[in-house]
């Protein structure tokens, strides 16, 4: 090995519950949740990709269920990482933007998260890869239901030698536990270290019979970008479709672990980003393919991933969903699956078990997804309908095409009250709200609800269920 709870609907009218029915698996599935870093939408083979080759993720795209409609919370790092874990709006629990290594908290210990539930139900727990939700030792992976952690714990351009120029920061640890075992690793040993922990823990989990949850967080393809020597100048995509490809092959000696171990069939494996692509960087970012924008904004390609979830035995094999869906809804539809309960505290996400299990007609009876790029609701979905409220945003669309690592310049723009049909206009392109005024006023009804609760710095909101994050001693 290398050194290295749910939205109330009072003002819908829509179905209680996405779970139609609660089938109780025979066995509780072991759980591998992997979570690539600023992943676009596009980039892979099964999503449109032509110049990057991803043949074993299209295999378990081939082998369980794709989701083209599946977001992120938040577009961005911390805030995204925050619900993935939690199954709360970011913002919910206090958790805005991207930390750094200058920040003084963290995702607060009042917090379940889904490592939380699974080691309840006696599950192994393990954490690989980025962390990004607090660096100090109270707001750790082993201080939120993981019992090992191996990885950074924040993105790995926080260093002395970010791509952009010298940065204020300090050198970059790369920990084992609670433990620097190095600093400043080279990114084209990330990829490959982390999945040896992963390895090496699904071993050690199947040779004591112990049910697993492995959140394996790869910290690229964010920049800066670096892959093993056998895979550089293997993509006709460029430097990025590189990282891509070592993080399929990666992903694939997993899965191979899997068989050769007996455990496919009992294991879930989900495949998502945290975030679209940060496109300023060019030839060293991904693609959103027809979407628009990326990485940092509320527009599809900030916030809409690939999703991909193969469960043998319980999700049907070959299908393609179009049905909305979220990363917070993976707290709640994971914790039926291995019979835990949900958190005490209210979360935002739904099971969406049935869906995921082909026993739902589609579209799933809860399209409803706000969007926050830190406090500010930017947006919302309701089925084909998405509104966007008056707000900046980068605008990255046109930029020129950056290359070597170095990332272009782009402008802020605005854009005011638009409607957009992604039936229609998956681009967000034609703004249609001046010809449906009552879907306009029935989703700004819905986001003033949304504000009350979750607030909104945007319209100087402060919401009535938001919860602090947790903070160090001297900030008390």
């Amino acid at each position: 090995m290398h050194w290295l709870r749910a939205l109330p609907f009072s003002v819908m009218t829509l179905g209680a519950c996405v779970s139609a029915r609660d089938p109780r698996p025979p066995h509780p599935p072991n759980v591998i949740l992997i979570v690539t870093d600023d992943q676009g939408w596009a980039d892979l083979g099964c999503q449109g990709a032509s110049s990057i080759a991803t043949p074993r993720i299209d295999r378990l795209a081939r082998e369980g269920l794709r989701m083209t409609d599946f977001y992120v919370a938040q577009p961005v790092c911390s805030a995204s990482r925050a619900s993935i874990l939690t199954g709360c709006y970011a913002n919910r629990v206090g958790i805005s933007g991207a930390l750094t290594p200058s920040s003084r908290h963290g995702l607060s210990s009042a917090e379940t998260t889904l490592a939380e539930l699974a080691r309840g139900r006696g599950y192994a727990t393990a954490a690989v890869g980025k962390w990004h939700l607090g660096h100090l030792p109270q707001f750790l992976p082993t201080q939120h239901g993981f019992d090992r952690w191996f990885g950074v714990p924040y993105s790995h351009d926080m260093w002395p030698f970010h791509p952009d120029g010298p940065k204020p920061w300090v050198d970059l640890p790369w920990m084992r536990g609670e433990s620097v075992v190095a600093y400043n690793a080279s990114p084209s040993e990330l990829t490959r270290a982390c999945s040896e922990e992963a390895l090496a823990f699904v071993r050690e989990c199947a040779a004591t019979q112990q049910p697993f949850f492995l959140y394996l967080a790869h910290p690229l393809p964010h920049v800066p970008l670096g892959t093993a020597p056998r895979f550089a100048g293997t993509s006709s995509y460029g430097p990025y479709g590189d990282v891509i490809q070592e993080l399929d092959f990666e992903t694939g000696r997993l899965l191979d672990t899997l068989e050769e171990l007996g455990l496919t069939r009992d294991t879930l494996v989900i495949f998502t980003s945290d975030n679209g692509p940060w496109t300023p960087y060019g030839d060293h970012a991904g693609s959103t393919g027809p979407l628009r924008e990326s990485k940092g904004t509320t527009f599809e390609g900030g916030v809409r991933v690939p999703f991909i979830a193969r469960w043998p035995g319980h999700i049907p094999a070959g299908r393609v969903s179009s049905a909305p869906a979220m990363t917070i809804d993976l707290l709640p539809t994971i914790a039926r699956w291995i019979e835990a309960p949900l958190p005490e505290l209210a979360i935002d996400g739904v099971d969406i078990g049935a869906l995921l299990e082909g026993a739902l007609d589609e579209p799933a009876p809860r399209p409803l997804f706000f969007y926050y790029e830190t406090n500010e609701l930017q947006a919302l979905r309701y089925g084909r309908w998405k509104l966007h409220f008056p707000h900046q945003h980068r605008f990255t669309d046109e930029m020129p095409r950056a290359s070597g690592g170095q990332p272009a310049e782009y402008p802020v723009r605005g854009i005011e009250l638009a409607l957009f049909d992604l039936a229609r206009d998956i681009g967000e392109r034609r703004d249609v709200a001046l010809e449906h005024p009552l879907v306009v006023a029935q989703l700004r009804a819905l986001a003033d609800d949304m504000r009350a609760r979750l607030g909104d710095s945007l319209t100087n909101t402060r919401g009535t269920e938001n919860r602090a994050a947790g903070v160090v001693d001297d900030e008390r």
